[in-house]
Formats: structure tokens, C-alpha cells, sequence
């Protein structure tokens, strides 16, 4: 029996990165999935109010892999006050020939948080508009942090805003990110910074919108990726409605757990089993934007056939020494 490869957080970071390549490597699994014969269940999520805690289970095979990943991301929100991280989690790769397991990596959820600000890049490469040079963050923590980090590698975001409830953590970040070719400032209107920016993020585990429609104009594209849970939302449901094209990750989970699912439970938009995903977009299957004036919405929930792809790439980096 071959030995099953432990893999530590500390070495991860040192092999995966939020680069050019971690984007690629997102993007072609959103490819796959829209190509066909990636097998993805439905998340497994587990809510725990008591504890203001939350776990996923995530997974996917995709053909031609030589694994795949199984991954648990734990989510209690109460952390930092215990000075913990507010998310940990693994993944466990098994052979995608004989179903062993190959490794495990205790992350920490860092895998997870590079696939997830590179779903962003993705998105943004695919929808927004080639000069868009002003960003708005809506949040102040590790992922708005990234997401901004993502934006930078496939449009010329020279400019940012960032908008938090805690105004404090927002002039942080700020103050952290900015330095040569980027300019950060702190607001505490989230409609300066809607209005702002070229791209807006929403990073925020909101459950009421953070953002609104009439805050929109022509011509930005939004990110959400905060809401990955049943009971969360970022965006105004009219957002959906004054979109000139609305992309979802997985349209079968954003029914469940995205923007949406409020959109629709509002009756915003329509849902006629035409909605396009990224991967569709990526793949030439569905045109993206067509016009510069255009708004256009990805709505990010997070899939497992990411996690399998950037644990994929983890194993292959060492493999390569």
C-alpha cells in the first residue's frame, strides 16, 4: 500500500499562490464543468446557530484527473474574539482510479481561500470590462484582502475603496494595501463606493443586502461571493433585475444558497432554466459582455470541482521536485 501523503499548511504556502497560474487553473475547472462528465453533488452544509458556526462539505470528480478532493470547511464566526481564524478546514485526495487516499492536506482553509479569490479573477477576467481601473471591496477581512490581490492580476485596478461595518478594519486594509501602482481609501458610505469603482466585491457573510440596485451604473460588474449559505445575502434582489447579464458559479446551488435565491424569492428575475454559468461564459457557450455599458453580476458560491482543481495543482507542485 502506498503512503499517504500529509501535507502541512506552512509547505502548501509555499508551493500554491494566488498567481496567474491559481486563476488558470480555476478557470479551467469552470470549463470542465460546463464541458461535461464532472460529477459534483450537491453541497453538504450544516448550520449551527448555537455556535454562530457553519461547516461545508465539498467535492467533485473530474474525468482525466488523477483525484479528487473531499474537503471540510468549518466556518464559527465567533473565532476572533477566542483569537482563533474565523475558518480552518482539509482535504482529503482520493485516487480517482481506485478510490485510496493519496493525501491529506491540513490547510487551514488556505486552499480554499485561493480558489476562492481566484474564482474572482476568473470572473472578473471574463466579465468585466478590459480598462476597469477602479475596484470597490465591500469587507474587511482575509477575502476582500485576496479578492483585491485577484482583481490586480487580470485588470489594471489601480484605484480601490473598501467598505465595512466595522469602519475601523476598513482603514486598516486599507492602509495595508496600499503602495506602489495601487491606491487604497477607506469609506464609510457603501454608496460612494458602489459608485466609485469599475468592479465592486462583495466579501461579507451578510444576511441582510449590503448593496444596493439604484447604487449601480452602467458599465461595472459585481462579484458576489459572500453568500455560500441558505440564510446569507449581499446584493439588493432588484441588483439581479437591473443586470444586463447575471452568471452564476453553479446555478443549481445559487438557487439554493446565492444571490439567486433571494432574487428570485423576491421575484426579480426569472429563473426559465436558461441562466448561463461561468463556465458556459469561458467556454465561448454563452456570450459574456457585449457592450462596455453593460452591468454584469457573477453570483460565487463556491464549487467543489475548485477545491478538486486546486488540490490537484497542490500534489502536482510537489510531485514536480
Amino acid at each position: 500500500m502506498s503512503e499517504i501523503r500529509i501535507l502541512h499548511e506552512d509547505a502548501l504556502r509555499s508551493r500554491i499562490r494566488l498567481d496567474r497560474e491559481a486563476v488558470d487553473v480555476v478557470e479551467e475547472a469552470f470549463a470542465r464543468l460546463a464541458e461535461g462528465g464532472v460529477e459534483m453533488p450537491p453541497v453538504l452544509s450544516m448550520h449551527m446557530p448555537q455556535v454562530n458556526g457553519e461547516v461545508d462539505v465539498k467535492t467533485a470528480y473530474v474525468p482525466g484527473l488523477p483525484g479528487f478532493a473531499v474537503k471540510i470547511s468549518p466556518g464559527f464566526f465567533d473565532n476572533p474574539s477566542k483569537g482563533l481564524p474565523s475558518t480552518s478546514g482539509l482535504m482529503v485526495v482520493l485516487s480517482s482510479e481506485t478510490g485510496r487516499v493519496r493525501a491529506v492536506l491540513l490547510d487551514n482553509g488556505y486552499l480554499t481561500d485561493v480558489r476562492t479569490a481566484a474564482a474572482g479573477g476568473v470572473a472578473a477576467r471574463h466579465l468585466a470590462r478590459p480598462d476597469a481601473s477602479r475596484a470597490a471591496i465591500f469587507g474587511a477581512g482575509l477575502q476582500a484582502r485576496m479578492q483585491l490581490g485577484a482583481l490586480r492580476l487580470v485588470r489594471p485596478v489601480a484605484e480601490a475603496v473598501i467598505w465595512a461595518r466595522n469602519p475601523a478594519r476598513a482603514q486598516a486594509l486599507a492602509a495595508e494595501m496600499s503602495g506602489p501602482g495601487l491606491s487604497v481609501r477607506a469609506t464609510a458610505d457603501p454608496a460612494e463606493a458602489a459608485g466609485f469603482a469599475d468592479i465592486i466585491v462583495t466579501t461579507t457573510p451578510a444576511t441582510r443586502p449590503v448593496l444596493m440596485a439604484d447604487w449601480l451604473r452602467p458599465g461595472q460588474h459585481v462579484t458576489a461571493m459572500g453568500s455560500d449559505q441558505a440564510g446569507k445575502g449581499e446584493l439588493d434582489p432588484a441588483c439581479l433585475a437591473r443586470a444586463d447579464l447575471y452568471v452564476a458559479d453553479r446555478v443549481a446551488q445559487t438557487r439554493k444558497m446565492g444571490e439567486l435565491r433571494a432574487a428570485l424569492e423576491a421575484g426579480t428575475i426569472a429563473d426559465d432554466g436558461t441562466l448561463p454559468e461561468l463556465g458556459d461564459v469561458i467556454t465561448g457557450r454563452h456570450p459574456g459582455r457585449q457592450h462596455p455599458d453593460e452591468i454584469t453580476i457573477a453570483d460565487l458560491t463556491g464549487t467543489g470541482v475548485q477545491d478538486t482543481a486546486i488540490a490537484t495543482r497542490a500534489l502536482a507542485a510537489f510531485d514536480e521536485e
